[in-house]
């Protein structure tokens, strides 16, 4: 995916999630395990979100074990850098389109 589809992609995602009541804290956070591409909180939860797009295939099909793994990685360095003691989970938005699906908790 080029960096403009995913950055419109990403941008679709965030409003999307503010319409669903969430509140947008960063985007595109770097840790040296990789890149976590929106980080939200909803009711007093913290959402890590993995953006995947596309239209002529599955696009949550890119979210492999090893990326899992390196998603939750760069969550655990960005909640010790923060210190942070709450609770959060991993999720997808997969964007098709105009369309988005929100996956919660895709490490169970």
């Amino acid at each position: 995916m080029s960096r403009e589809v995913g950055n419109r992609a990403e941008s679709l995602a965030c409003n999307w999630l503010i319409e669903q009541g969430c509140q947008i804290l960063d985007r595109n956070v770097y840790s040296r395990f990789g890149e976590i591409d929106i980080i939200a909180q909803k009711e007093g939860i913290l959402h890590f979100i993995e953006v995947k797009s596309g239209t002529t295939f599955e696009p949550i099909y890119n979210i492999t074990p090893a990326k899992i793994a390196k998603l939750l990685r760069s969550i655990q360095a960005y909640l010790k850098k923060y210190k942070l003691d709450i609770p959060y989970q991993l999720d997808a938005l997969i964007v098709k389109g105009d369309q988005c699906e929100w996956i919660e908790n895709i490490t169970i």
